[in-house]
């Protein structure tokens, strides 16, 4: 087996070969909070001893929960130091989900970050948990950092860990069902790594990061965490989310991951200001359209970006034409948790929208029955933590079972069409897969969030919020939404044409449970809050309904 290097190994690096480069900064009450490689090397080394001073067993289970900011990173980095196994938690988990992970994986201790709320979660914490604050966030109940690590001298070896003992479990529950402890070794993180990294095509050194989606899941812990680590580069952190474009403008990223809602976000916002047809027309025009064309970058916050990319959910087509002409290429890429997030990924000079790209080097991909996605390569979990059972289930010869539906074009490059267990049956016994009918409504700048529900019901509708900007005026809006109905049903299947399309109030958020933290919809959360209406919905008249 190939050997690469650890985290820790490529830390240690820079911290001895440039100590006095910038390694981590946020801003906190408007003033900039810097740490260099030696700074945060002294502040890692520290908590490194306290923890091995607690004497816990090698390979202890020590959790993490909070928004993104360098004492995370340094938290994460400590913990692999003393030899023991983080736990990364999503910061809106609700209490009862917070002691389900922190029971099933026996973390001895918890290192609580920056939150909107710390005492909602407090009932979720066992009592023999201990719970150390990061600093600028001393919550009640908690050792300070500081006080913890008062007395300890910082760590002066370099420990480096097995590369086959487990790095982390990441819990995960997709969009239904409990949280599933997926286990990942020091070697799978470097492969994946260094895989993506040969992937881009181009040297990879003294990156810019900009980090924002949750630390906690797996495309941030590789792309901006470890990637900024691996090639000595500076991650900045935004304040909060008043701040975020603000923040993001001050970094200027050379390396920037998004999630579709983001582009199309970023794109709402430049359409507020410039209306599409008319950008587009200036854009065309030979200085002023560059000149257009570095502004937009720089007020984005994207002028220095090299590489531009998107997971967790598919990318509506029209979002990577949009950006094209503001010269940004988004390259889709696709993976999982289970999988190191490493499948597939779009090539900066041959990408193709509407599809995930082709494999990574290295991986093993084909389709399977039922035209399951399956994924084979280092990076694959080692299993789901305490679950033999699921961990068996989840490979078929060696090979993931993605649970994604997906096909194969004749140059290799993958789509996805939808999630196996979306399907559902309408009253008449009839299959109908959500997704595709999905993608077909966001093909309409009129939506942003989308539903298609129907299980057990006479027939499918599609639960629609709609996009900023539209005002939700039933007079001048119907038709239009009728048409698009119309429209849609004419591609699609007689049995799973839309009855109604349903607009509904309430955007669907991470805070109230209709979407994961990765912006995926939770079906069954949805159907929970809105299934009561169904009946209603489909007998009311015409074919949209206002809730």
């Amino acid at each position: 087996m190939q050997t690469y290097p650890s985290i820790l190994e490529k830390f240690y690096e820079f911290e001895k070969s440039q100590p006095d480069k910038l390694f981590l900064a946020e801003p906190f009450e408007g003033r900039s909070q810097s740490h260099t490689y030696r700074e945060a090397g002294q502040t890692i080394r520290q908590m490194a001893a306290a923890l091995l001073d607690l004497q816990f067993p090698s390979g202890s289970r020590i959790a993490i929960i909070g928004k993104n900011s360098p004492h995370w990173i340094m938290a994460d980095l400590a913990i692999m130091m003393a030899g023991h196994i983080s736990v990364p938690i999503y910061p809106t988990v609700t209490a009862s989900t917070l002691e389900q992970i922190l029971t099933h994986s026996e973390s001895q201790l918890l290192f609580v970050g920056k939150l909107d709320g710390y005492e909602p979660l407090c009932p979720g914490i066992p009592s023999s948990v201990r719970q150390v604050s990061f600093p600028n966030w001393p919550w009640a109940g908690c050792h300070t950092w500081s006080d913890f690590v008062s007395g300890h001298h910082p760590l002066k070896e370099d420990p480096v860990p097995d590369p086959q003992a487990i790095n982390c479990i990441l819990y995960t529950s997709g969009t239904t069902g409990n949280p599933k402890g997926v286990m990942h070794t020091h070697y799978a993180h470097a492969y994946s790594l260094l895989t993506v990294m040969e992937a881009l095509g181009e040297e990879l050194k003294n990156e810019v990061f900009f980090s924002y989606l949750p630390l906690s899941h797996i495309a941030e812990r590789m792309v901006v965490e470890y990637c900024g680590i691996f090639t000595g580069g500076t991650i900045y952190f935004p304040e909060s989310l008043q701040t975020f474009s603000k923040d993001l403008q001050a970094a200027q990223p050379t390396i920037f991951l998004a999630v579709p809602r983001i582009w199309e976000k970023f794109r709402e916002e430049i359409s507020k200001k410039i209306p599409p047809a008319r950008l587009s027309l200036l854009l065309r025009l030979p200085i002023l359209g560059t000149l257009l064309r570095k502004l937009l970058q720089k007020k984005l916050g994207l002028s220095r970006v090299r590489f531009a990319l998107s997971g967790a959910s598919p990318l509506h087509p029209s979002l990577p034409v949009f950006f094209k002409q503001l010269g940004i290429v988004i390259q889709e890429a696709y993976g999982m948790t289970e999988n190191m997030a490493l499948a597939t990924i779009n090539r900066k000079h041959a990408v193709k929208i509407g599809t995930v790209g082709p494999s990574y080097p290295g991986v093993e991909l084909f389709i399977g029955p039922d035209n399951e996605v399956l994924t084979k390569s280092p990076a694959n979990m080692i299993g789901y933590y305490k679950e033999p059972a699921l961990t068996e289930a989840s490979f078929t010869n060696g090979f993931l079972k993605t649970g994604d539906e997906g096909r194969l074009d004749e140059d290799g490059y993958l789509t996805i069409t939808g999630r196996i267990k979306d399907l559902f049956k309408t009253s008449k016994g009839k299959y109908v897969a959500p997704a595709p009918i999905e993608k077909l409504l966001l093909e309409h700048a009129e939506f942003a969030q989308v539903c298609v529900v129907g299980s057990g019901q006479s027939g499918a509708m599609a639960l629609c919020i709609l996009a900023s900007g539209i005002l939700p005026d039933a007079t001048t809006l119907s038709d239009r939404l009728a048409a698009i109905r119309q429209q849609v049903n004419r591609q699609i299947e007689l049995h799973e044409q839309l009855v109604k399309l349903v607009v509904v109030k309430q955007e669907w958020t991470v805070a109230n449970g209709l979407i994961t933290p990765t912006l995926k919809i939770r079906r069954n959360s949805i159907d929970d809050h809105y299934g009561k209406q169904y009946e209603q919905w489909l007998r009311a008249a015409g074919e949209i309904v206002w809730e």
